[in-house]
């Protein structure tokens, strides 16, 4: 079994400034998201929207804007009503200080969807046509902020058998015990596989919606199969049916995409 190679959280200090790793991941991934914005407007329908005028690379900086925005405050609330409702509403103040981490995808993905909808309000655009264009530009960043999670040695796996060539001992978990480093699987899942097959699906032109769809089928099933190999939350554990809390937020992300999914085969092929 292999021991985890305890990275120094700080990537540079600078005197008093210190750069985390977890930061570079982030701009890592904000970066990701404007070069694949940007090969994003050569696919239809947006290259022809492109040279209407009505679609621009100004549009990906502002895309990019709403959705850390979206990212930053969804993750934060999400995380303090799904996972420690009971916590923060006795400590209401630490809400606020994200300095301690505590950061949820589905909260995430939450406000991404309200700020997607306030973009496309003032663009007078429709707001799925909105999230199909930024959904394949979405995986390397959760790829990007998993690789932040291993190098932090957080978010660890479950009890591995020993013999497992991969099986890695995590101190931070406060013991010995080999695990599934989950943090590759879901960098390899809902990263890099996940990128592959959405950017390939929305290449040709897709009815609105169904990119869209795709991602939450998408991402909902790998990570629904990678919370089998984490360790669920301390405080909350594995909750009916034997299910984590990040499998129960899947359960209606899934659901909702194939919905979507399914109404966006019904309409007619765009040209």
């Amino acid at each position: 079994m292999l021991i985890h190679p305890q990275i120094d959280p700080v990537a540079l200090a600078l005197g008093p400034i210190a750069i985390h790793w977890y930061g570079l991941t982030y701009l890592a991934a904000f970066a990701l998201f404007v070069g694949l914005g940007h090969l994003r407007l050569k696919h239809e329908p947006y290259a022809a929207q492109v040279v209407l005028g009505s679609w621009s690379k100004q549009d990906i900086e502002d895309i990019l804007f709403f959705g850390v925005m979206g990212v930053v405050l969804g993750g934060r609330i999400g995380y303090c009503v799904f996972y420690n409702p009971s916590y923060y509403l006795a400590h209401p103040l630490e809400v606020f200080a994200v300095w301690q981490g505590g950061m949820s995808f589905h909260g995430g993905m939450l406000g991404v969807f309200v700020a997607t909808a306030v973009f496309a309000w003032q663009r007078h655009r429709p707001w799925l046509w909105v999230t199909d264009f930024i959904a394949p530009c979405v995986p390397t960043g959760l790829a990007a902020g998993r690789v932040g999670n291993f190098i932090n040695g957080e978010l660890w796996g479950r009890a591995a058998d020993p013999t497992l060539p991969w099986a890695m001992v995590f101190p931070q978990s406060g013991s010995l015990i080999p695990r599934h480093p989950s943090q590759i699987y879901q960098f390899l899942g809902e990263g890099i596989l996940l990128f592959i097959v959405l950017w390939l699906y929305a290449r040709k032109p897709r009815a609105i919606g169904a990119v869209s769809g795709a991602f939450m089928i998408g991402y909902g099933s790998l990570r629904f199969v990678a919370e089998y190999f984490r360790e669920p939350d301390a405080q909350l554990g594995l909750l009916a049916l034997g299910m984590s809390m990040g499998q129960w937020l899947c359960v209606p992300m899934m659901l909702v995409g194939v919905a979507l999914w399914l109404h966006a085969a019904r309409q007619p092929q765009p040209a």
